[in-house]
């Protein structure tokens, strides 16, 4: 498939920033017509007003995802001013960097909220919009934690973990509807999702300066939806680690409790 971009319908969650602004960027530019659609109300119009001025068809939803009556106020704004959906793609996430004997119930149903339920129920009230568009596709972006959970990524990898079997079992389902579905696994990527982290107690550095950059992860994603890829690995530490998962599991299962072992080593 080489689906066409041009005037084509896109939503897409977390907008406002990261991965998600330079995915609204790459679809302008490719001529498609945009649902923005994050919390930050500020940001979100400021890439409205930057996209409109390059004539694109984009207009700014400010929506708490995790919120029911707004995300049913939502489509119902969606569907009045672009009629049909062709692409969903669920961006937003939100996550923390600590161990699972530090964390609370609230933490992990925090993430849980932002990560899994709110795009199962934005892909649920997505799909009458989506049946009567073009080759419509929902595009679930998860994490490379989402095929090999990582210590200190807890609550996010069982979040992710839970998105990855979501979009599986509905590869099979949405083949009634004629909606393809999915799926984005990328590694560490530089946005401010490390500044708004809702714990960070971590010890490893991860050298965030130097990971992947946003643009780099929305175009795969852009290519992704264009070539029809069922599932793509972003990113060098992403595609090494689950290939090292695949093969080796034993071994980096060692590898990573011996780097934990040694964080630790002088205490709590």
């Amino acid at each position: 498939m080489n689906r066409e971009m041009k005037n084509r319908r896109w939503l897409i969650t977390g907008a406002s920033s990261g991965i998600g602004r330079e995915l609204a960027r790459l679809a302008a530019r490719e001529g498609a017509r945009l649902a923005l659609v994050a919390r930050s109300v500020e940001d979100l119009q400021s890439l409205e007003s930057e996209l409109r001025g390059q004539g694109a068809d984009a207009r700014a939803f400010p929506t708490d995802i995790t919120s029911e009556e707004q995300r049913h106020n939502l489509f119902r704004q969606v569907k009045e001013h672009f009629g049909e959906l062709d692409i969903l793609v669920n961006n937003a996430g939100s996550g923390a960097w600590n161990h699972f004997v530090d964390g609370t119930e609230k933490l992990a149903r925090d993430i849980m909220e932002v990560n899994f339920f709110a795009p199962a129920e934005m892909i649920r009230q997505a799909i009458p919009l989506l049946e009567l568009g073009q080759q419509p596709a929902i595009v679930n972006i998860a994490s490379m934690t989402g095929r090999r959970a990582m210590p200190s990524w807890p609550e996010y990898s069982a979040s992710k973990h839970a998105l990855v079997g979501l979009t599986e079992a509905l590869r099979g389902e949405m083949v009634r509807f004629g909606i393809d579905v999915l799926l984005i696994l990328p590694g560490l990527t530089r946005t401010p999702f490390w500044d708004r982290l809702l714990k960070k107690t971590g010890r490893a550095n991860l050298h965030v300066e130097k990971v992947m950059a946003p643009g780099e992860v929305a175009a795969a994603v852009l290519h992704a939806i264009r070539k029809n890829r069922t599932e793509t690995v972003v990113g060098w530490d992403a595609k090494w680690m689950l290939r090292l998962q695949k093969f080796f599991p034993s071994l980096l299962n060692r590898l990573l409790a011996r780097r934990v072992k040694k964080l630790y080593a002088s205490g709590p």
